[in-house]
């Protein structure tokens, strides 16, 4: 089959603990702990802030592979680290189908995306996730709003990660026109769009509110590459998610991307109508 259901059915678009970045960041902490160092001189060793092996300790951050090897050479090389690191799994506040290509996205090398409902996840801002995260039932309290806004902020690390990540995104006119938050929040998701869409290696396209010839029709879909050069694709519904694996699916996938990038306003048109869009504000 060239397509995986991804965790799909009753209580599957819920998000999950991470019960493995819990008990790493507890197992680092007590190494820090037995090794007489606070969290500031720790961070200065492994050259991350005090804020970030906060975040580690606490399970909220999956430590990337330089920490990791830090870590051990500063905590006296037990190995434990090293050894459990693949083992981690970025749950907390992500939905359960959407897990699986979490995990994948981590060692892409290409990352693609078309969105028609949503800014995506990665291109999104705290208070924008804020205010998409409680408009969809069921009713979240603070907590779980909390975790899931921190679960899609922790995604945009893939931002800045080495060897980068080429992107691509396109997405729809409306919305950024949809005003989600408010006036203040639409103008810092412009802003935060604009800024990302200088990134070298980050491609930003708007598809505009005219276009007849369009490929999206069907919804939002995402592509990306492995390290070993294969593609793998998601498409995404209310209460599920799909991941498309199957060679000629993949391809058909790659293929609406590609007319859909055709379709949609160049990088530099696309920048000049954001700069249009917070000019009115």
């Amino acid at each position: 089959m060239g397509y995986e259901d991804v965790e799909t059915g009753a209580g599957a678009g819920e998000p999950g603990a991470s019960d493995s970045l819990r008990t790493f960041g507890a197992v680092v902490q007590a190494l820090r702990e037995h090794a007489g160092l606070s969290r500031e001189e720790f961070g200065d060793l492994v050259r991350f802030s005090k804020h970030t092996v906060a975040s580690v300790e606490q399970g909220r951050r999956m430590p990337d592979a330089e920490f990791v090897a830090r870590a051990e050479a500063a905590l006296g090389e037990t190995g434990a680290l090293r050894r459990a690191a693949p083992h981690l799994t970025r749950q907390a506040g992500l939905a359960s189908w959407f897990r699986q290509w979490a995990r994948l996205e981590t060692t892409a090398d290409t990352l693609w995306t078309y969105e028609c409902r949503v800014i995506p996840g990665l291109l999104q801002t705290e208070r924008y996730a804020r205010a998409v995260t409680m408009s969809v039932p069921p009713v979240k309290d603070e907590q779980q709003v909390s975790e899931q806004v921190a679960a899609r902020l922790e995604r945009q690390q893939l931002f800045e990660r080495r060897p980068p990540i080429a992107f691509s995104f396109i997405i729809e006119q409306a919305l950024v026109e949809r005003g989600t938050g408010g006036p203040e929040v639409t103008g810092e998701l412009i802003d935060n769009l604009l800024e990302r869409s200088t990134q070298f290696n980050v491609e930003l396209q708007i598809m505009p509110r005219h276009q007849p010839e369009h490929s999206g029709f069907d919804g939002p879909l995402m592509l990306l590459e492995s390290p070993d050069n294969r593609w793998f694709g998601y498409a995404e519904g209310q209460r599920g998610g799909i991941l498309i694996s199957e060679p000629k699916e993949v391809s058909i996938t790659l293929q609406r991307y590609a007319k859909l990038r055709s379709q949609a306003l160049t990088p530099e048109d696309s920048r000049g109508l954001l700069k249009q869009l917070r000019g009115a504000r």
